[in-house]
């Protein structure tokens, strides 16, 4: 099995953090994740920096946190389900390691995310419904665009799922 760096992307809720942290443990792997790595260099939340910056200053810390976690080798990286609106992004995580595109049906994504308070992009003023089907009608082409793998999550258990991202490590060349 390859050692390079696997970086998990798709929409909120998909399930890339619970995920992402079980494959690392099962391959030994350092487990990373974009979101908590800026919540800690800043020392606020998600929510606060896209309150005090937007969207673009968030976009922005996201892009350098990508840059420099994406050059480190033999790590599980989880990205936010924006991260690939950034060209720059996509090219760092498809030049740099084995991308898997969690993808996973709407309502299982409204389940996951319906009590998470953590998730600016869901509080605007329509429905959670309404703006996870038009973020996932936007960012769907640029997951499948960067991703080696797609792999759905909507009714799958951890252990399938991380069985099927094994499966393909695998089967790569």
């Amino acid at each position: 099995m390859q050692t390079s760096s696997i970086f998990l992307i798709g929409p909120m809720g998909a399930g890339k953090t619970t995920l992402g942290r079980q494959l690392a443990r099962r391959l030994h792997m350092d487990f990373f994740d974009t979101d908590r790595i800026i919540e800690e260099r800043t020392g606020v939340d998600i929510p606060l920096i896209f309150e005090k910056e937007g969207e673009e200053g968030f976009r922005k810390r996201e892009a350098a946190v990508i840059d420099e976690f994406t050059q480190k080798q033999g790590i599980v990286l989880a990205t936010g389900g924006g991260a690939v609106l950034n060209k720059t992004n996509r090219q760092h995580l498809k030049s740099r390691g084995t991308v898997f595109y969690l993808n996973s049906d709407l309502e299982s994504l409204l389940q996951r995310t319906h009590k998470d308070k953590n998730r600016p992009l869901l509080h605007g003023s329509e429905s959670p419904e309404a703006i996870l089907t038009r973020l996932i009608e936007q960012r769907d082409p640029l997951y499948r665009e960067t991703a080696d793998h797609i792999v759905d999550t909507s009714n799958s258990s951890l252990r399938y799922v991380i069985q099927a991202i094994i499966s393909h490590l695998d089967n790569s060349p």
